[in-house]
């Protein structure tokens, strides 16, 4: 049935899910930079966060609300909903969590044009149900063997690919849910985090694997965010390198910050968010208000 809304986009919106079956990988941390720069582009943006036990995109949403109230900064905000799991066990569980989750999804895709769900570190009934709801996959992970084995088994002599593993095998499993549920693929691609600035073996060795496993199964190599304090200090206040320089917020931007800003608009670049044009940043210092322009 179709929903018609004075506001409801013309086409259904694109969903961009962030998963890794691993915790600590940096997907609430991306999701946040990815809706909060679709914002700043004056896009209408939804967003869901189905990880009920840590909600760490929810927890930093309210930290950005709180930092509104108290600054009163002229911080844009998503729609956004929260879905727990059910209390419930088994297949009672199953069809609770999907009931609630398809009238989440469903709610924001009547009136957003892009849809940003971040999901748990572990591998779960609602995580999956995202996953097959995704236009596009995003999965960040840490740049090692460790964060590796859950996409591929590696041989440790010859670093060759033996198979792929758990997470790859689920998003497989989605993929295939997709084609058959509306003939449409999913996107996936896999983004670097936490990179080392400088030159190292394992960072070789690791690069060399992805792109054996890219061609493989079939996902995308994008970069990602380096291995920065600001990523994580930011989270308190709510806030995203998006958002430095704007005034009243007390924050100057800093030659790291501009680098680190960058890396953020190279991933939406990657998930097809091209900018329009080269933005400048600011001056070291300076305060200013956010200057990211992103075309369809």
């Amino acid at each position: 049935m179709s929903i018609n809304l004075p506001n409801a986009p013309a086409k259904r919106p694109r969903v961009i899910v962030l998963g890794n079956e691993k915790g600590g990988s940096g997907k609430s941390t991306a999701a946040m930079h990815l809706v909060v720069g679709l914002l700043h582009a004056g896009r209408r943006v939804g967003s869901m966060d189905v990880d009920s036990r840590q909600a760490t995109l929810s927890r930093y949403l309210d930290n950005r609300r709180a930092t509104i109230a108290s600054k009163g900064a002229a911080l844009p905000m998503p729609d956004h909903r929260r879905v727990d799991l059910s209390t419930a066990r088994g297949e009672v569980a199953d069809e609770d969590e999907r009931t609630r989750f398809e009238a989440a999804l469903a709610e924001l895709a009547a009136v957003n044009e892009v849809v940003v769900i971040d999901t748990p570190g572990a591998d779960t009934f609602m995580s999956r149900l995202a996953h097959s709801r995704a236009d596009t996959i995003v999965t960040p992970m840490n740049d090692s063997f460790v964060d590796l084995d859950l996409i591929a088994k590696v041989d440790a002599d010859t670093l060759k690919v033996l198979k792929p593993s758990l997470y790859a095998e689920m998003v497989w499993e989605q993929r295939k849910q997709r084609a058959l549920r509306d003939r449409s693929s999913i996107d996936w691609i896999v983004m670097r985090n936490r990179l080392a600035s400088i030159e190292a073996r394992n960072k070789r060795a690791v690069g060399q694997v992805l792109e054996q496993l890219a061609r493989r199964i079939g996902f995308r190599l994008a970069p990602g965010f380096g291995d920065r304090v600001i990523f994580r200090e930011l989270f308190l206040q709510g806030l995203t390198l998006l958002d430095l320089g704007q005034k009243g917020l007390g924050v100057a931007m800093s030659m790291s910050h501009v680098a680190a800003r960058q890396e953020v608009r190279d991933l939406l670049r990657a998930v097809g968010m091209q900018a329009e044009a080269p933005a400048a940043d600011v001056t070291p210092g300076e305060e200013t208000t956010p200057d990211l322009a992103l075309g369809a």
